[in-house]
């Protein structure tokens, strides 16, 4: 979810150039700074001679300030040029396209076609067509405008460019891969290739890629970007933070285009460090950077802010679906919506059984997730164990592998699960510690849950527990520790059916000890809880106090013709 690359929108002060200290006339510092792709020196030596009416030799000046104003990526002084040279009685017609192509720059869609429309016919005028019915999901003229594509370089790399948009990056890869067969001399396109391959996540070979345009090109803000997104996705965020440095330098001591794309993604390789003073301004100049913030809330639990975030966006990528399943999941969670669910089980289910990411891990999690929503947890586990070696160690994975292990009567490999959880933030879940609690139980290890509820504060959360360990134990045959919860539970209530319950798990820990399966002292506790029942009843509840009592009559009476003592 990482924009290797992009463009953001950005005005500069013009400064008038100072006087030439060297012997260079005006068109070789214009012709230096071009070359060396210095676009607001150029701007800067245009404006001041055509503002003093300095003669500049035969050149055009317009025309280059419109040039340099357009790389600069300052559109609407490009604009304004262009409809200045458009004034003059003799005005090519082609500035409509150029005009076009500003507004295309600056996503003004409508604006673009409006104006490309007015210049004349040509391959320019289609290929700009062809790319605004995309960004209007205009299929209908976007075929119109395919068909007239040709076998141009510049006709094909406009196509190519659509595939990439489309997400079809294998395609784009092969145009450009049949281009650089025939001009190995257009290095640039080994960055477009790296930008496919590390779309299709084979980073390791976009790096390889990329490393022969910057051999040529060290200082390459593009591609030491996506350089240093590869090494995040291959290695650590510290290891991408390094390969930026360059460019960090660069934003210290000069402006340049790609800033806002830097310190988006350093935002991104410190785990979300500063997001919410970096990201928002770039929710419309960068993608990314709504996805990336709809990660960061999610990651603190600012589930409404998430979805605010993504409740308009129509999913295209695989990404976009996964955000918006797992929104819609918690915020369904969250306020107990069954519409959400559904629609976060439908996004689960489109990436998981699309063919692109079918075999992908994220595709198989997908899946699962899909499958744990229906609650079909066989389902779940044939997805997670497929995936499992490479998610041992992460919490996320162990407690949804446990749960789906429990549901399905695997106790064993979900109480390993969920005892190989560490962080905090999931087991201060409660959902969590009933999981645990019961896997405990079911493994014949009441002891260790009931250790878990002393640990726990006293409050709903304990409560609710208590009643779990209780009504579990007794079910598994864990007679001791049911007797010790419901005992809890009825000085804490005194409802009739935490009696009932302590009732027969009592008279269960009595047989027990007959068939020499619990040993003496739980049977001296059983007496001692029962005893408490009779004095906590006498007055009140006469009736429950006469059963205790009779209760510990018999007990009492077999403990001394079997001669059981008290410790």
């Amino acid at each position: 979810m990482i924009n290797p690359s992009g463009r953001v929108k950005q005005k500069k002060p013009v400064v008038a150039p100072k006087p030439s200290a060297g012997r260079q006339s005006p068109l070789e510092q214009l012709e230096d700074s071009l070359q060396a792709r210095d676009f607001s020196k150029a701007v800067a030596i245009l404006e001041f001679y055509k503002n003093t009416n300095l003669p500049m030799g035969d050149i055009d000046v317009n025309a280059w300030l419109a040039y340099a104003a357009f790389h600069m990526g300052d559109y609407g002084k490009a604009i304004d040029t262009y409809k200045e040279m458009l004034a003059q009685d003799d005005a090519d017609q082609v500035h409509w396209l150029h005009i076009a192509c500003c507004y295309y720059c600056n996503a003004q869609m409508k604006e673009a076609e409006e104006a490309a429309i007015k210049g004349p016919p040509s391959s320019l005028q289609n290929r700009l067509l062809f790319h605004i019915a995309h960004k209007f999901n205009d299929e209908a003229k976007l075929m119109n405008y395919h068909t007239k594509l040709q076998d141009t370089i510049e006709d094909q790399l406009s196509l190519a460019a659509i595939h990439y948009f489309r997400n079809h990056f294998q395609e784009a890869t092969d145009i450009y891969k049949r281009i650089l067969m025939q001009s190995r001399e257009y290095l640039a396109l080994n960055v477009y290739v790296a930008l496919c391959y590390y779309k299709l996540d084979y980073y390791d070979v976009s790096n390889e890629v990329l490393n022969v345009y910057l051999q040529a090109h060290p200082d390459s803000a593009v591609a030491i970007n996506l350089k240093a997104c590869n090494q995040y996705r291959l290695y650590t965020g510290k290891v991408a933070e390094a390969e930026l440095e360059v460019l960090v330098k660069m934003q210290a001591t000069a402006f340049n285009v790609e800033h806002h794309v830097v310190n988006h993604n350093l935002c991104v390789f410190r785990n979300g460090e500063g997001a919410l003073q970096a990201l928002p301004p770039l929710l419309d100049v960068i993608p990314e950077a709504r996805l990336n913030l709809v990660v960061y809330h999610l990651r603190n639990d600012n589930i409404t802010d998430a979805y605010e975030l993504l409740k308009n966006l129509e999913p295209v990528t695989p990404q976009e679906y996964i955000l918006k399943a797992v929104v819609n999941a918690s915020i369904g969670q969250q306020i107990d919506s069954r519409e959400h669910l559904k629609l976060a089980q439908q996004h689960f289910q489109l990436v998981g059984g699309s063919a692109s990411e079918c075999d992908t891990i994220p595709g198989r999690q997908c899946m699962a997730s899909c499958f744990f929503l229906l609650r079909q947890f066989e389902d779940v586990l044939v997805y997670l164990k497929s995936i499992k070696a490479y998610f041992l160690t992460d919490d996320t994975f162990n407690y949804t592998y446990g749960i789906a292990c429990a549901a399905t009567g695997q106790w064993n490999e979900a109480e390993e699960c969920l005892t190989a959880i560490k962080g905090d933030k999931t087991k201060a879940e409660y959902s969590f510690t009933s999981w645990l609690v019961r896997t405990y139980i079911m493994n014949r290890h009441a002891k260790k849950a009931w250790d878990h509820y002393l640990k726990m504060d006293t409050n709903n959360e304990s409560f609710n527990t208590l009643q779990l360990i209780a009504h579990d134990c007794y079910r598994a045959g864990s007679f001791y520790y049911s007797a010790k919860a419901f005992d809890v539970l009825e000085r804490l209530d005194g409802a009739a059916e935490y009696w009932d319950g302590k009732k027969g798990a009592c008279v269960g820990v009595f047989q027990q000890v007959l068939a020499n399966k619990e040993p003496a002292d739980s049977f001296w506790d059983v007496v001692k809880m029962l005893e408490q029942s009779v004095a906590m009843h006498q007055q009140d509840k006469p009736q429950i106090a006469a059963q205790a009592e009779h209760i510990v009559g018999v007990m009492k009476k077999y403990a001394k013709e079997s001669n059981m003592k008290r410790k």
